[in-house]
């Protein structure tokens, strides 16, 4: 059964998105501070996890970066939930390897969608087995499932998403205003090295396969063949 971890410091709070989790036919387990979420999800190693960004003991961002630092919770995926309300706080989620971000207050029903979403961009799918294919890669849009060279490559959802945004538009150039608008739903007027961290991020699981990613200069990115890249 799939297990969501609650990082979450209000009891009530903790305790409805709980229930709201088992309803919807997911397992639940709760921490109230963020050495406690950590601990929690390096032994039980949930399929998700529900980060409050606003921690009494260290903020949410530096759970999400310690998790995203450690092999087996790197490619764990973590929606932040927060009261803050500026495109900067969403943009720092982001930029520390959030797969999501939902406002405080929130509906039950957005919560458990966007859970719902982010868990199947992870999952394997009936529909949509359209798989893309570049020298050495081999990314499986249904599946989830990203191979170099024959072995699977796990990563982020996010990682994921600018993968295929990538891969799909092979040969265009892709600006980084683009790419903010198209994979993160941010402001393409936000100043901001979000798309930079995850593209330096991508190519290093990727390995040689990321050399097709392309800088362009003052532009954005572009994916090429292997091939072309410089």
């Amino acid at each position: 059964m799939t297990t969501i971890l609650i990082i979450e410091d209000e009891p009530d709070l903790r305790e409805l998105v709980s229930h709201q989790i088992e309803a919807a036919g997911m397992t639940a387990i709760g921490a109230g501070t963020g050495l406690e979420g950590l601990a929690l999800a390096r032994s039980k190693r949930p399929d998700l996890v529900l980060l409050d960004l606003m921690l009494p003991d260290i903020q949410g961002v530096e759970v999400c970066r310690r998790l995203r630092a450690e092999g087996a919770t790197a490619t764990l995926p973590i929606i932040m939930l927060t009261a803050r309300t500026s495109e900067f706080d969403r943009v720092l989620g982001f930029e520390t390897g959030a797969d999501d971000y939902v406002q405080k207050p929130f509906s039950n029903r957005e919560l458990i969608l966007r859970v719902q979403a982010v868990l199947r961009r992870r999952g394997p799918q009936a529909e949509d087995d359209t798989v893309l294919t570049a020298p050495g890669l081999q990314v499986d849009t249904a599946r989830h499932q990203v191979r170099v060279e024959g072995e699977e490559i796990k990563m982020t959802a996010l990682e994921f998403r600018l993968l295929v945004t990538l891969v799909s538009r092979k040969g265009r150039v892709q600006t980084r205003q683009m790419l903010l608008e198209d994979v993160w739903g941010l402001s393409p007027d936000m100043q901001t090295r979000t798309v930079d961290t995850h593209v330096k991020r991508l190519r290093e699981r990727l390995g040689k396969a990321g050399d097709a990613i392309e800088t362009v200069r003052g532009v954005g990115y572009c994916f090429r063949e292997a091939q072309d890249a410089r």
